[in-house]
């Protein structure tokens, strides 16, 4: 059972106009959302930052923020953001074998040297303590400019918000998010947890 109970997407009307933004990345508004718009101000704030974070500025793409996403939300054990992050990655052009595959990065064909210097550093950057270290840093700048570097630690920083929220809230999973996690994450140990 959730913490909060979420509100109605048309709870607060400045709040379901900014989330509009989840329908496109995931084709529902997030229980998460919905609750924080009990403080409007927060929801806004956050629906603001989430777009500021995955706007596309530079080279690191749609898709590759999702898996970031993921790497960040499943290295601290969210399951509520892996199921979200694991969907919004193949709704921006995740191909089932990336999907699949996403652990197996540092010895895959599948992925970029730039692709595995940027999960490295979200692995690291995730971790408690961080783990980000010269090397991951000079490695990551081999690849990325200060602007994407921005860019992706932005997305690390969003899930870590997002991972303490949902499962300090025990947000309840949407149907859309159980079903890609069941059909993404089935050869993963991915569960939906506390998130009923």
């Amino acid at each position: 059972m959730p913490l909060v109970t979420p509100l109605a997407s048309d709870a607060n009307d400045e709040v379901a106009q900014l989330a509009k933004f989840f329908n496109e990345t995931l084709g529902f508004c997030p229980n998460s959302v919905l609750t924080m718009q009990r403080r409007p101000a927060i929801a806004e704030a956050f629906i603001n930052l989430n777009m500021a974070v995955m706007a596309n500025d530079g080279r690191v793409t749609a898709e590759q923020k999702r898996l970031i996403g993921y790497i960040t939300s499943a290295n601290t054990g969210c399951r509520y953001c892996e199921a979200h992050t694991i969907l919004a990655a193949e709704r921006y052009g995740g191909t089932q074998e990336r999907l699949a595959n996403i652990w197996s990065f540092r010895d895959s064909d599948l992925y970029t040297a730039g692709e595995k210097a940027a999960f490295e550093f979200a692995l690291a950057a995730s971790s408690v303590p961080n783990a980000v270290d010269e090397a991951i840093s000079t490695e990551l700048n081999l690849y990325w400019d200060e602007g994407e570097i921005v860019e992706i630690l932005g997305v690390v920083s969003l899930f870590g918000y997002l991972n303490r929220w949902n499962d300090s809230m025990g947000t309840t999973m949407e149907s859309g998010a159980v079903d890609a996690g069941e059909r993404l994450l089935s050869e993963s140990s991915w569960t939906r947890g506390k998130h009923v």
